[in-house]
Protein backbone atom coordinates (compact mmCIF):
# COMPACT_ATOMS: atom_id res chain seq x y z
CA UNK A 1 0.00 0.00 0.00
CA UNK A 2 1.54 2.93 -1.15
CA UNK A 3 2.32 5.85 1.55
CA UNK A 4 0.43 9.18 1.22
CA UNK A 5 3.26 12.27 1.12
CA UNK A 6 3.68 13.95 4.51
CA UNK A 7 1.96 17.32 4.09
CA UNK A 8 4.09 20.39 5.26
CA UNK A 9 3.71 22.10 7.92
CA UNK A 10 2.11 25.07 7.52
CA UNK A 11 3.74 27.99 9.55
CA UNK A 12 1.69 29.05 12.62
CA UNK A 13 1.13 33.06 13.33
CA UNK A 14 2.57 34.12 16.55
CA UNK A 15 -0.12 35.00 18.66
CA UNK A 16 1.05 35.19 22.27
CA UNK A 17 1.57 38.71 23.51
CA UNK A 18 2.94 40.33 26.72
CA UNK A 19 1.91 43.08 28.02
CA UNK A 20 3.52 45.43 30.36
CA UNK A 21 1.55 48.52 32.01
CA UNK A 22 3.45 51.08 34.24
CA UNK A 23 1.61 50.87 37.40
CA UNK A 24 -0.07 53.80 37.64
CA UNK A 25 -3.69 54.32 36.99
CA UNK A 26 -3.74 56.28 34.22
CA UNK A 27 -1.43 54.04 32.35
CA UNK A 28 -3.05 50.49 34.33
CA UNK A 29 -6.19 51.75 32.21
CA UNK A 30 -5.38 51.93 28.40
CA UNK A 31 -3.31 48.68 28.55
CA UNK A 32 -6.10 46.88 30.12
CA UNK A 33 -7.91 48.15 27.68
CA UNK A 34 -5.91 47.50 24.62
CA UNK A 35 -5.26 44.28 25.91
CA UNK A 36 -9.32 43.33 26.14
CA UNK A 37 -9.37 44.59 22.17
CA UNK A 38 -6.35 42.36 21.10
CA UNK A 39 -7.92 39.71 22.91
CA UNK A 40 -11.38 40.59 20.96
CA UNK A 41 -8.97 39.74 18.17
CA UNK A 42 -7.75 36.12 18.73
CA UNK A 43 -4.54 36.98 20.62
CA UNK A 44 -3.71 35.63 23.92
CA UNK A 45 -2.56 37.71 26.56
CA UNK A 46 -0.43 37.75 29.41
CA UNK A 47 0.16 40.76 31.45
CA UNK A 48 3.15 41.46 33.42
CA UNK A 49 2.76 43.80 36.73
CA UNK A 50 5.08 45.12 39.31
CA UNK A 51 4.02 44.46 42.98
CA UNK A 52 3.26 48.08 43.23
CA UNK A 53 -0.23 49.06 42.24
CA UNK A 54 -0.89 45.41 40.65
CA UNK A 55 -4.32 45.29 39.14
CA UNK A 56 -6.99 42.68 40.23
CA UNK A 57 -6.36 39.60 38.11
CA UNK A 58 -10.26 38.19 38.69
CA UNK A 59 -11.72 41.21 36.67
CA UNK A 60 -9.83 39.72 33.55
CA UNK A 61 -10.61 35.95 33.51
CA UNK A 62 -9.34 35.65 29.81
CA UNK A 63 -5.46 36.74 30.69
CA UNK A 64 -2.97 35.44 32.64
CA UNK A 65 -1.15 37.72 35.16
CA UNK A 66 2.50 37.30 36.12
CA UNK A 67 4.09 39.46 39.00
CA UNK A 68 7.59 40.41 38.84
CA UNK A 69 9.39 42.11 41.99
CA UNK A 70 9.92 45.77 41.43
CA UNK A 71 12.55 46.35 44.49
CA UNK A 72 10.39 48.71 45.90
CA UNK A 73 10.31 49.78 49.95
CA UNK A 74 7.51 50.42 51.34
CA UNK A 75 8.46 54.39 51.36
CA UNK A 76 9.78 54.47 47.79
CA UNK A 77 6.31 52.96 46.78
CA UNK A 78 4.70 55.54 48.72
CA UNK A 79 6.84 58.85 47.68
CA UNK A 80 5.26 61.72 45.56
CA UNK A 81 7.94 62.16 43.42
CA UNK A 82 6.34 60.05 40.26
CA UNK A 83 9.28 61.04 38.23
CA UNK A 84 11.58 59.45 40.54
CA UNK A 85 9.29 56.40 41.22
CA UNK A 86 9.44 55.53 37.52
CA UNK A 87 13.10 56.48 36.93
CA UNK A 88 13.43 53.40 40.14
CA UNK A 89 11.59 50.95 38.15
CA UNK A 90 13.11 51.21 34.96
CA UNK A 91 16.21 50.06 37.02
CA UNK A 92 14.92 47.35 39.33
CA UNK A 93 12.46 45.86 36.71
CA UNK A 94 14.98 45.11 34.03
CA UNK A 95 16.63 41.93 35.74
CA UNK A 96 13.43 40.11 36.43
CA UNK A 97 11.59 40.76 33.41
CA UNK A 98 14.60 39.90 31.05
CA UNK A 99 14.83 36.88 32.83
CA UNK A 100 11.33 36.02 33.34
CA UNK A 101 11.03 36.78 29.42
CA UNK A 102 13.96 34.42 28.24
CA UNK A 103 12.28 31.75 30.73
CA UNK A 104 8.92 32.01 28.76
CA UNK A 105 10.37 32.16 25.34
CA UNK A 106 13.01 28.99 25.66
CA UNK A 107 9.30 26.89 27.47
CA UNK A 108 6.86 28.79 24.65
CA UNK A 109 4.25 26.16 23.30
CA UNK A 110 4.75 25.87 19.67
CA UNK A 111 0.81 26.53 19.31
CA UNK A 112 1.04 29.81 21.23
CA UNK A 113 4.72 31.91 20.00
CA UNK A 114 5.03 34.81 21.76
CA UNK A 115 4.82 37.54 18.97
CA UNK A 116 6.00 41.08 20.67
CA UNK A 117 5.90 42.94 24.09
CA UNK A 118 3.88 45.60 24.49
CA UNK A 119 5.10 47.80 26.94
CA UNK A 120 4.28 51.32 28.33
CA UNK A 121 6.27 54.38 27.18
CA UNK A 122 7.52 55.00 30.21
CA UNK A 123 8.74 51.42 30.54
CA UNK A 124 11.18 52.29 28.36
CA UNK A 125 13.73 49.69 29.87
CA UNK A 126 11.70 46.97 28.10
CA UNK A 127 13.50 47.77 24.76
CA UNK A 128 16.72 46.90 25.48
CA UNK A 129 15.21 43.61 27.07
CA UNK A 130 13.57 43.02 23.39
CA UNK A 131 16.50 43.98 21.82
CA UNK A 132 18.62 41.40 23.87
CA UNK A 133 16.17 38.47 23.47
CA UNK A 134 14.89 39.71 19.43
CA UNK A 135 11.84 40.13 20.10
CA UNK A 136 9.87 42.89 18.36
CA UNK A 137 8.58 46.05 21.05
CA UNK A 138 5.21 48.15 20.41
CA UNK A 139 5.04 50.82 22.67
CA UNK A 140 1.60 52.71 24.19
CA UNK A 141 1.41 55.82 24.79
CA UNK A 142 -0.85 56.60 27.31
CA UNK A 143 -0.84 60.64 27.56
CA UNK A 144 -1.66 62.81 24.09
CA UNK A 145 0.14 63.38 20.80
CA UNK A 146 0.03 66.31 21.94
CA UNK A 147 1.85 65.87 24.84
CA UNK A 148 4.89 63.77 22.91
CA UNK A 149 5.26 66.17 20.35
CA UNK A 150 6.18 68.76 23.40
CA UNK A 151 8.06 65.93 25.26
CA UNK A 152 10.22 65.24 22.11
CA UNK A 153 11.07 68.81 21.71
CA UNK A 154 12.59 68.88 25.22
CA UNK A 155 16.36 69.51 23.59
CA UNK A 156 14.97 71.78 21.37
CA UNK A 157 13.11 73.78 24.26
CA UNK A 158 16.15 73.84 26.88
CA UNK A 159 18.15 75.02 23.94
CA UNK A 160 15.70 78.14 23.80
CA UNK A 161 15.86 78.29 26.84
CA UNK A 162 12.12 77.81 27.99
CA UNK A 163 13.19 74.82 30.05
CA UNK A 164 13.40 74.79 33.02
CA UNK A 165 10.17 76.70 33.65
CA UNK A 166 11.85 80.38 35.38
CA UNK A 167 7.99 81.71 35.34
CA UNK A 168 5.58 79.29 35.86
CA UNK A 169 2.67 81.74 35.46
CA UNK A 170 4.39 83.25 31.89
CA UNK A 171 1.69 83.84 29.78
CA UNK A 172 4.56 84.32 26.46
CA UNK A 173 3.55 82.04 23.61
CA UNK A 174 6.28 79.16 22.78
CA UNK A 175 6.35 80.02 18.65
CA UNK A 176 7.54 76.63 18.62
CA UNK A 177 4.67 75.28 19.93
CA UNK A 178 1.43 77.07 19.24
CA UNK A 179 -0.90 77.53 20.77
CA UNK A 180 0.93 76.57 23.48
CA UNK A 181 2.74 79.44 25.89
CA UNK A 182 5.43 78.83 28.83
CA UNK A 183 2.88 77.97 31.51
CA UNK A 184 1.21 75.22 29.55
CA UNK A 185 4.62 73.32 29.42
CA UNK A 186 5.10 69.79 31.03
CA UNK A 187 5.83 70.80 34.90
CA UNK A 188 6.33 67.63 36.67
CA UNK A 189 6.85 68.30 40.22
CA UNK A 190 10.53 66.49 41.34
CA UNK A 191 12.99 66.28 43.53
CA UNK A 192 15.59 66.14 40.42
CA UNK A 193 14.84 67.73 37.45
CA UNK A 194 17.89 66.29 35.60
CA UNK A 195 16.49 62.99 36.01
CA UNK A 196 13.14 64.00 34.38
CA UNK A 197 15.43 65.22 31.22
CA UNK A 198 16.81 61.94 31.16
CA UNK A 199 13.93 60.12 31.53
CA UNK A 200 11.84 61.75 28.36
CA UNK A 201 15.33 62.02 26.29
CA UNK A 202 15.44 58.14 26.77
CA UNK A 203 11.68 57.27 26.41
CA UNK A 204 12.21 59.03 23.50
CA UNK A 205 15.06 57.32 21.53
CA UNK A 206 13.60 54.03 22.91
CA UNK A 207 10.53 54.63 20.74
CA UNK A 208 12.69 55.45 17.69
CA UNK A 209 13.88 52.15 18.61
CA UNK A 210 10.88 50.15 18.62
CA UNK A 211 8.52 47.91 16.03
CA UNK A 212 5.71 50.18 16.63
CA UNK A 213 3.72 52.93 18.53
CA UNK A 214 -0.19 53.01 19.24
CA UNK A 215 -1.68 56.05 20.75
CA UNK A 216 -5.37 56.25 22.53
CA UNK A 217 -5.74 59.54 20.07
CA UNK A 218 -7.87 60.21 16.93
CA UNK A 219 -6.85 62.34 13.86
CA UNK A 220 -10.55 64.44 14.78
CA UNK A 221 -9.18 65.81 17.51
CA UNK A 222 -5.34 65.63 17.21
CA UNK A 223 -5.14 65.92 13.41
CA UNK A 224 -1.99 68.07 13.59
CA UNK A 225 -0.09 66.17 16.18
CA UNK A 226 -0.41 63.12 15.12
CA UNK A 227 0.90 64.12 11.47
CA UNK A 228 3.76 65.50 12.98
CA UNK A 229 4.73 62.40 15.05
CA UNK A 230 4.54 60.54 11.37
CA UNK A 231 6.74 62.56 10.61
CA UNK A 232 9.43 62.73 12.83
CA UNK A 233 9.62 59.01 14.06
CA UNK A 234 9.42 56.71 10.95
CA UNK A 235 7.80 53.71 12.62
CA UNK A 236 4.81 51.94 12.25
CA UNK A 237 2.14 54.15 14.08
CA UNK A 238 -1.33 53.21 15.27
CA UNK A 239 -3.89 55.57 16.61
CA UNK A 240 -6.24 53.61 17.48
CA UNK A 241 -8.14 55.12 20.13
CA UNK A 242 -10.41 55.83 21.79
CA UNK A 243 -9.54 52.51 23.73
CA UNK A 244 -12.44 52.66 26.14
CA UNK A 245 -15.23 52.60 23.25
CA UNK A 246 -14.58 49.05 21.50
CA UNK A 247 -16.21 47.50 24.82
CA UNK A 248 -17.30 47.95 28.00
CA UNK A 249 -14.69 45.49 29.73
CA UNK A 250 -13.69 44.94 32.99
CA UNK A 251 -13.00 47.57 35.54
CA UNK A 252 -9.41 48.38 35.87
CA UNK A 253 -9.55 50.80 38.76
CA UNK A 254 -7.31 50.41 41.24
CA UNK A 255 -9.78 52.26 44.24
CA UNK A 256 -13.77 50.98 44.45
CA UNK A 257 -16.51 52.53 42.35
CA UNK A 258 -19.13 54.46 44.50
CA UNK A 259 -22.66 52.66 42.38
CA UNK A 260 -24.96 54.66 44.50
CA UNK A 261 -24.12 58.10 42.33
CA UNK A 262 -25.73 56.36 39.50
CA UNK A 263 -28.66 56.62 41.58
CA UNK A 264 -28.68 59.86 42.42
CA UNK A 265 -27.49 61.08 39.42
CA UNK A 266 -31.17 59.58 37.54
CA UNK A 267 -32.80 61.88 39.86
CA UNK A 268 -31.41 64.89 38.53
CA UNK A 269 -32.55 67.22 35.49
CA UNK A 270 -30.68 66.33 32.36
CA UNK A 271 -27.77 68.07 31.36
CA UNK A 272 -27.39 70.07 34.83
CA UNK A 273 -25.11 68.40 37.17
CA UNK A 274 -21.54 69.42 37.38
CA UNK A 275 -19.00 65.88 37.47
CA UNK A 276 -16.25 66.73 39.43
CA UNK A 277 -13.08 64.38 39.34
CA UNK A 278 -9.24 65.15 39.70
CA UNK A 279 -8.17 61.69 39.09
CA UNK A 280 -5.68 59.50 40.99
CA UNK A 281 -2.98 61.31 41.40
CA UNK A 282 -3.40 65.28 41.80
CA UNK A 283 -3.33 66.24 45.04
CA UNK A 284 -4.22 70.03 46.40
CA UNK A 285 -3.91 72.38 49.52
CA UNK A 286 -7.14 72.54 52.07
CA UNK A 287 -7.38 75.86 51.16
CA UNK A 288 -7.77 74.92 47.22
CA UNK A 289 -10.12 72.67 48.33
CA UNK A 290 -12.49 75.05 50.39
CA UNK A 291 -12.78 77.51 47.33
CA UNK A 292 -13.68 74.80 44.66
CA UNK A 293 -16.11 73.62 47.87
CA UNK A 294 -17.63 77.11 47.75
CA UNK A 295 -17.41 77.77 44.28
CA UNK A 296 -19.48 74.84 43.71
CA UNK A 297 -22.18 75.95 46.11
CA UNK A 298 -21.98 79.64 45.00
CA UNK A 299 -23.02 78.13 41.38
CA UNK A 300 -26.59 76.50 42.35
CA UNK A 301 -25.64 73.82 40.12
CA UNK A 302 -25.88 70.16 41.22
CA UNK A 303 -23.03 68.51 41.53
CA UNK A 304 -20.83 65.07 41.80
CA UNK A 305 -17.82 65.30 43.44
CA UNK A 306 -15.13 62.80 44.17
CA UNK A 307 -13.07 63.45 47.21
CA UNK A 308 -10.90 60.64 46.72
CA UNK A 309 -8.29 59.84 50.02
CA UNK A 310 -5.16 61.62 49.91
CA UNK A 311 -6.56 64.56 47.87
CA UNK A 312 -5.64 66.84 50.32
CA UNK A 313 -2.36 67.35 51.02
CA UNK A 314 -0.99 66.01 54.43
CA UNK A 315 -4.76 64.74 55.16
CA UNK A 316 -5.94 61.39 55.13
CA UNK A 317 -9.66 62.51 54.71
CA UNK A 318 -10.64 65.86 53.40
CA UNK A 319 -12.59 68.16 55.26
CA UNK A 320 -15.46 70.30 54.23
CA UNK A 321 -16.06 74.03 54.98
CA UNK A 322 -18.26 74.68 57.74
CA UNK A 323 -21.83 75.55 56.81
CA UNK A 324 -20.96 73.78 53.24
CA UNK A 325 -22.89 70.52 53.45
CA UNK A 326 -25.96 72.48 54.85
CA UNK A 327 -25.57 74.69 51.98
CA UNK A 328 -25.66 71.99 48.91
CA UNK A 329 -27.65 69.00 50.98
CA UNK A 330 -30.40 69.27 48.69
CA UNK A 331 -28.28 68.93 45.36
CA UNK A 332 -24.84 67.81 46.04
CA UNK A 333 -23.39 64.63 46.47
CA UNK A 334 -19.52 63.71 47.78
CA UNK A 335 -18.24 60.14 46.71
CA UNK A 336 -14.89 58.81 47.09
CA UNK A 337 -14.34 57.19 43.97
CA UNK A 338 -16.78 56.97 40.61
CA UNK A 339 -17.02 55.00 38.27
CA UNK A 340 -16.24 57.69 35.54
CA UNK A 341 -17.39 56.45 32.62
CA UNK A 342 -20.91 55.80 33.16
CA UNK A 343 -21.32 59.18 34.88
CA UNK A 344 -20.07 60.88 31.68
CA UNK A 345 -22.22 59.12 29.66
CA UNK A 346 -25.13 59.82 32.34
CA UNK A 347 -27.97 62.65 30.31
CA UNK A 348 -27.97 64.82 33.52
CA UNK A 349 -24.48 65.23 33.44
CA UNK A 350 -23.86 68.92 31.64
CA UNK A 351 -19.78 69.68 32.25
CA UNK A 352 -16.88 67.75 33.44
CA UNK A 353 -14.51 69.59 36.00
CA UNK A 354 -11.47 67.94 35.09
CA UNK A 355 -7.72 67.59 35.79
CA UNK A 356 -7.40 66.79 32.33
CA UNK A 357 -5.58 63.79 32.84
CA UNK A 358 -5.81 61.98 29.09
CA UNK A 359 -8.19 58.90 29.86
CA UNK A 360 -10.51 61.70 31.19
CA UNK A 361 -10.32 63.82 28.20
CA UNK A 362 -11.11 61.24 25.86
CA UNK A 363 -13.57 59.91 27.86
CA UNK A 364 -15.79 63.62 28.32
CA UNK A 365 -14.73 64.36 24.48
CA UNK A 366 -16.87 60.47 23.99
CA UNK A 367 -19.68 61.48 25.86
CA UNK A 368 -19.97 64.92 24.18
CA UNK A 369 -19.62 66.57 27.98
CA UNK A 370 -17.68 69.97 27.58
CA UNK A 371 -15.03 70.33 30.60
CA UNK A 372 -14.20 72.88 32.92
CA UNK A 373 -9.96 72.46 32.84
CA UNK A 374 -7.70 72.69 36.14
CA UNK A 375 -4.67 70.93 34.97
CA UNK A 376 -2.44 70.06 37.62
CA UNK A 377 0.78 68.52 36.69
CA UNK A 378 2.71 66.76 33.69
CA UNK A 379 0.89 66.71 30.62
CA UNK A 380 -2.50 67.85 31.78
CA UNK A 381 -1.50 71.31 30.97
CA UNK A 382 -0.81 70.74 27.59
CA UNK A 383 -4.19 68.99 27.56
CA UNK A 384 -6.26 71.63 29.05
CA UNK A 385 -4.52 74.17 26.55
CA UNK A 386 -5.70 71.55 23.42
CA UNK A 387 -9.50 71.06 24.84
CA UNK A 388 -9.95 75.13 25.80
CA UNK A 389 -7.76 76.84 22.82
CA UNK A 390 -7.83 74.29 19.38
CA UNK A 391 -10.79 72.26 19.88
CA UNK A 392 -12.44 75.23 21.50
CA UNK A 393 -14.98 72.48 24.00
CA UNK A 394 -13.96 73.38 27.53
CA UNK A 395 -13.16 76.54 29.63
CA UNK A 396 -9.61 76.62 31.44
CA UNK A 397 -9.41 77.88 35.32
CA UNK A 398 -5.87 79.90 35.74
CA UNK A 399 -3.67 81.95 38.10
CA UNK A 400 -5.34 80.02 41.52
CA UNK A 401 -8.48 79.00 42.28
CA UNK A 402 -10.98 81.75 43.49
CA UNK A 403 -14.49 80.81 44.35
CA UNK A 404 -15.78 84.06 41.69
CA UNK A 405 -13.62 82.50 39.34
CA UNK A 406 -14.76 79.44 39.40
CA UNK A 407 -18.32 80.59 39.60
CA UNK A 408 -18.03 82.79 36.42
CA UNK A 409 -16.50 79.53 34.98
CA UNK A 410 -19.49 77.59 35.77
CA UNK A 411 -21.89 79.95 34.14
CA UNK A 412 -19.97 80.45 31.02
CA UNK A 413 -20.07 76.78 30.17
CA UNK A 414 -23.73 75.66 31.70
CA UNK A 415 -25.86 79.11 31.24
CA UNK A 416 -24.13 81.27 28.88
CA UNK A 417 -24.43 81.30 24.83
CA UNK A 418 -20.62 80.21 25.34
CA UNK A 419 -21.57 76.94 27.09
CA UNK A 420 -24.03 76.48 24.21
CA UNK A 421 -21.65 76.70 20.94
CA UNK A 422 -18.70 74.35 23.22
CA UNK A 423 -21.51 71.55 23.66
CA UNK A 424 -22.78 71.98 19.98
CA UNK A 425 -18.60 71.52 19.32
CA UNK A 426 -18.16 68.35 21.49
CA UNK A 427 -21.16 66.50 20.03
CA UNK A 428 -19.99 66.58 16.69
CA UNK A 429 -16.53 65.36 18.45
CA UNK A 430 -18.95 62.67 20.08
CA UNK A 431 -19.94 61.45 16.10
CA UNK A 432 -17.03 62.18 14.90
CA UNK A 433 -15.11 59.64 17.68
CA UNK A 434 -18.06 57.07 16.88
CA UNK A 435 -17.95 57.47 13.09
CA UNK A 436 -14.25 56.28 13.69
CA UNK A 437 -14.37 53.31 14.79
CA UNK A 438 -16.93 52.16 12.43
CA UNK A 439 -15.98 49.89 9.41
CA UNK A 440 -13.78 52.46 7.13
CA UNK A 441 -13.13 54.59 10.00
CA UNK A 442 -9.89 56.02 10.70
CA UNK A 443 -9.40 54.14 14.15
CA UNK A 444 -11.05 51.08 12.61
CA UNK A 445 -8.33 51.12 9.53
CA UNK A 446 -5.62 51.42 12.02
CA UNK A 447 -6.39 48.77 14.81
CA UNK A 448 -6.38 46.32 11.27
CA UNK A 449 -3.12 47.65 10.34
CA UNK A 450 -2.09 47.09 14.37
CA UNK A 451 -2.69 43.26 14.11
CA UNK A 452 -1.32 42.80 10.11
CA UNK A 453 1.49 44.32 11.79
CA UNK A 454 2.06 41.50 15.05
CA UNK A 455 1.43 39.21 12.52
CA UNK A 456 3.70 39.78 10.33
CA UNK A 457 6.13 39.11 12.98
CA UNK A 458 8.10 36.12 12.32
CA UNK A 459 8.85 34.18 15.58
CA UNK A 460 10.32 30.67 15.67
CA UNK A 461 12.24 29.34 18.76
CA UNK A 462 14.79 31.29 20.08
CA UNK A 463 18.57 30.33 19.47
CA UNK A 464 20.06 31.72 22.72
CA UNK A 465 20.42 30.16 25.98
CA UNK A 466 19.06 31.74 28.97
CA UNK A 467 21.20 32.44 31.18
CA UNK A 468 21.08 34.88 34.37
CA UNK A 469 20.27 38.71 34.34
CA UNK A 470 23.51 39.31 34.06
CA UNK A 471 24.33 38.49 30.79
CA UNK A 472 21.21 41.09 29.30
CA UNK A 473 23.42 44.24 29.01
CA UNK A 474 21.45 47.48 30.72
CA UNK A 475 21.68 50.46 27.95
CA UNK A 476 20.46 52.68 30.62
CA UNK A 477 20.88 53.08 34.54
CA UNK A 478 20.19 56.45 36.59
CA UNK A 479 24.22 57.80 35.77
CA UNK A 480 24.75 57.36 32.00
CA UNK A 481 21.18 58.45 30.81
CA UNK A 482 22.21 60.76 27.26
CA UNK A 483 20.02 63.50 25.90
CA UNK A 484 19.08 63.13 22.10
CA UNK A 485 17.13 65.05 19.49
Amino acid sequence: MARSKERPRQHRKPTHLVLFPCPLQGHITPMLQLATILHSKGFSITIVHTQFNSPNPSNYPNFNFEHISDGLSADQAQKYDVMALVALLNINCHDPFSDWMARMLSEQDPRDMIACIVSDALMHFTQSVADHLKIPRIILRASSATSFVTCAAFPLLREKGYLPIQDPESETPVSELPPLRIKDLPNISTDDSDTLYQLVAHMNNETRNSSGLIYNSFDYIEETALAKIRQDFPIPFFPIGPLHKYSSGSSSSLLPHDQSCMVWLDKQVAGSVIYVSFGSLASMEKEELVEIAWGLANSGQPFLWVVRPGLVRGSAMAEMPDGFEEQTRERGLIVKWAPQQEVLAHPSVGCFWTHNGWNSTVESICEGVPMLCWPCFGDQKVNARLVSHVLKVGVQLENGLEREKIGWAIRRLMVEKEGEEMKKRIRKLKEKADRCLRKGGSSYESLDRLVNCILSFKRTTPGFSPTGSGSIPQTSSRGDWGESG
